[in-house]
């Protein structure tokens, strides 16, 4: 039997932010003032805030430096250089649009490409992806493997796309009818799971048979990269550095939330090789974000993104970065809480479905679940399951996808083991008395995006 080895993370602490520890019984008020929505929570009221990883990360020592070094000039910011010329470098993109985060690019792209009766096929939705492909007038269309939408498979690249499903939709819309294929690496909805080099070869060969360009959802595709140096043959003596250049490169267009891998708290922007669209794009975004050369952005927002693309691509960093990821995956599996399988990159995903089997879906039982981890522990996460799937545009009823599970995501930079140890301890502790627990309904729901928002209350 191999010894496991203790690792600890390429970073001290310089400074500190001091967590505010409630009782169980201000948990439960704030929770109920909440609608049960973790979302609603006031941060104050959260010990542990593992609702997301995006803008949450703790940037470094450099990057801070950096926002001094902020050119705020209104046209032609030295910080947008400096972040075409990151982008460049790492992405292999030519053109650069910057975003005030990543549904700026999402919309941008959406309303350039996307006609009315269109179709988007892609491995896995995403939530605001599909609402702006959905309001530009296209219909999403699932093509990831089967075994993403299975919680125990332990297949390695459970983002890859299958290529039959996509070939049966082409034959069968035809290739007019589809402007582009809508590949996320790391994939977030499927939990944090990756896509191989050789499933996006392979999905780039249909790309040039077809003449449909490829727009890649870059938001976490260094933590992919780490997967494919860990798992895909050919790459384990490649950095994470050259395999995202590699990615990047069999892709056209790009859209990227820089408050995930780029390790900021605020920004994104749209990347193309494609002249035209990024002409398109450049009228687009003085209309609705800011300037060509700053978009959303504000100068040393800009030189803070351009120095964390360069420092989420070492490998040390996504060592500790995944790394604490599998600790907490790790420590679930041995209070023997169902987790998606194999452990993903950006947090763990619980299966709410068997953590709580005798709720229905129309229970909610993933809201119910994030909310009960809260009132135990104080740690706060978020529902992937019925509530953020939303409704058919078409026949009002609840879209009702396979998974349903509570995202647990990791901040980058933020947390200490000691935090992921209390976290596992607080959801082995709600998993002790999961026969107990009660579903929700809702007191309020909004039209769109309506798990941001929603309020709910216990069922008797």
């Amino acid at each position: 039997m191999t010894e496991r080895r203790s690792w600890a993370e390429p970073w001290k602490i310089k400074m500190v932010e001091h967590l505010r520890v409630t009782t169980k019984e201000e948990r439960l008020a704030a929770i109920k003032e909440a609608g049960y929505n973790t979302f609603l929570l006031k941060s104050r009221d959260v010990y542990i805030d593992l609702l997301t990883d995006s803008g949450t990360n703790a940037m470094s020592d450099r990057q801070w430096s950096g926002l001094m070094m902020g050119d705020e000039a209104y046209a032609g910011s030295r910080n947008f250089y400096h972040l075409e010329k990151a982008i460049q470098d790492y992405y292999t993109y030519k053109y650069l649009i910057p975003t005030h985060q990543g549904r700026g690019a999402e919309h941008m792209i959406s309303q350039i490409m996307i006609k009315k009766g269109d179709f988007l096929p892609g491995n896995m939705y995403f939530t605001t992806t599909r609402m702006h492909q959905e309001l530009a007038g296209g219909t999403f269309v699932d093509i990831i493997i089967d075994e993403a939408h299975d919680t125990e498979s332990e297949h390695p690249f459970k983002g890859n796309v299958d290529l039959d499903k996509l070939q049966a939709l082409i034959d069968k819309v035809g290739a007019d009818k589809i402007p582009y294929f809508a590949i996320a690496t790391a994939v977030n909805m499927a939990g944090g799971q990756p896509i191989s080099l050789g499933n996006l070869k392979e999905l780039r060969k249909l790309s040039l048979k077809y003449k449909i360009p490829i727009v890649h959802d870059m938001t976490r595709v260094a933590e992919n990269a780490w997967f494919i140096k860990e798992r895909e043959d050919g790459y384990a003596d490649k950095s994470v550095a050259e395999i995202v250049y590699e990615i990047c490169s069999i892709t056209d267009h790009a859209t990227m939330s820089a408050k995930k891998d780029p390790i900021v708290n605020i920004g994104g922007f749209l990347a193309t090789n494609d002249e035209d669209l990024y002409l398109k794009a450049q009228n687009m975004v003085v209309m609705y974000e800011g300037l060509h050369t700053y978009g959303g952005m504000a100068g040393r927002d800009m030189e803070a993104v351009a120095l964390g693309i360069a420092e989420s691509v070492q490998d040390d960093h996504m060592r500790a970065r995944v790394g604490q990821t599998q600790y907490l995956g790790e420590r679930l599996l041995e209070f023997g809480i169902p987790i998606v399988k194999p452990i993903g990159s950006h947090g763990v995903f619980i299966d709410a479905r068997k953590f709580l089997p005798h709720l229905s879906q129309d229970m909610f039982p993933s809201q119910t679940l994030a909310a009960e981890i809260y009132i135990q522990g104080g740690v706060r996460t978020m529902e992937r399951g019925i509530v953020s799937a939303g409704r058919n545009k078409e026949t009002g009823d609840h879209n009702r996808p396979k998974l349903e599970l509570v995202r647990v995501t990791l901040p980058r930079r933020v947390y200490t083991q000691s935090h992921m140890d209390v976290t596992a301890e607080s959801i082995a502790d709600v998993y002790a008395r999961r026969e107990s627990i009660k579903g929700l309904r809702f007191t309020y729901e909004p039209e769109l995006l309506r798990f941001f928002q929603a309020r709910f209350e216990p069922l008797d």
